[in-house]
């Protein structure tokens, strides 16, 4: 394995354990309003995320930052094709950030009701435009010789990349459910469990049609049929773990699936990482959009180092959060 195909893989660990990790979040601000009857239910539906969410964006940054500086073409066609999806995605998650900040500043209940909307909203449209942007890499994009996109915003509404986007969202709310099944007590647990019941069995018929036209689109080899059978087949068995109330099994078997549709993607679109839908030669492939390889050394030294630390501080946060929290 060369340094460019390290680095594509680096790259989709990283797009994976954001998802991983913030599908939670965004699912818990999707479902705080709904699962939370009261104002102080949805307040301690939101606390159970307040010392994750944050540190989670920034698997995100790291994944951006990652293509910028190991496939600067993939980076440059890809985020200028989708300019005004990022800048959707930003307000997103900026008007999520703030939510969480502003929500208690005043206690008003028109107040509460307006920055609860605006994390139920950013929670929604983060997912999916996300899910968007990664199904138009394996649908393809209007693409010239020179790797600049000839499209329109339109265009980036492939009918598989709208799939993915949806497929994105099922998984986190299942995932949402099924952390505050884990973080949660009395009646907002036992709405969690239905909730992760209800979009458990939803996100399994939405995964599994997602699996197959990943298979059926993609040139693909053997790689990803392990991780987008993993995928689906992972949700029923949550959702019989939650049935059992054996939360934390609940959760790592949606998170799993959540992994599953991810890594899929990224291997099911090796050795391209853009493909082009108007001539397949003109396609951004590992090899013809990497960087030199001095770079890449470079790079490999640094996440050698630093990549270990941030794994071991993000698991002690989530060991000294790990108390269930209640009314």
């Amino acid at each position: 394995m060369g340094l460019p195909e390290l680095w594509f893989v680096i790259i989709a660990i990283l797009w994976t354990g954001f998802f991983v990790l913030e599908g939670f979040d965004f699912g818990v601000g999707m479902l705080h309003r709904v699962l939370g009857r009261t104002g102080l239910e949805r307040r301690v539906a939101i606390n159970t995320i307040g010392p994750f969410w944050d540190g989670n964006e920034v698997w995100l940054v790291v994944g951006g930052a990652a293509i910028f500086a190991a496939f600067p073409d993939w980076y440059a066609s890809w985020f200028s094709a989708s300019y005004l999806a990022v800048v959707l995605l930003l307000v997103a998650l900026i008007a999520r950030g703030v939510s969480f900040e502003f929500r208690g500043k005043v206690d008003r209940p028109g107040w509460r009701r307006l920055w609860s909307g605006t994390l139920t909203i950013g929670s929604l449209l983060a997912p999916l435009v996300l899910g968007i942007a990664l199904g138009d890499l394996v649908a393809g994009l209007p693409l010239d010789a020179d790797g600049e996109f000839t499209g329109t915003f339109w265009d980036l509404f492939t009918p598989f990349g709208l799939w993915t986007g949806v497929t994105l969202v099922v998984l986190c709310l299942v995932n949402g459910a099924t952390f505050l099944g884990i973080r949660t007590t009395g009646e907002l647990r036992e709405r969690a469990h239905r909730a992760a019941r209800w979009f458990g069995w939803l996100s399994f018929v939405v995964v599994t049609v997602y699996a197959i036209w990943i298979l059926v689109i993609a040139d693909h080899g053997w790689a990803p049929i392990l991780p987008l059978v993993v995928a689906p087949a992972a949700l029923p068995v949550s959702v019989w773990a939650v049935h059992r109330a054996r939360d934390g099994a609940a959760f790592v078997l949606s998170a799993t699936a959540m992994a599953g549709a991810v890594a899929g993607l990224f291997a099911a679109l090796y050795p391209q990482v853009l493909v082009s839908s108007t001539d397949p030669a003109n396609s951004l492939t590992v090899a013809n959009a990497a960087s030199a390889d001095y770079a890449l050394t470079v790079m490999s030294v640094v996440a050698l180092i630093f990549f270990p630390l941030v794994l071991l501080y993000q698991a002690w946060s989530y060991v000294v959060f790990r108390h269930r929290l209640s009314t």
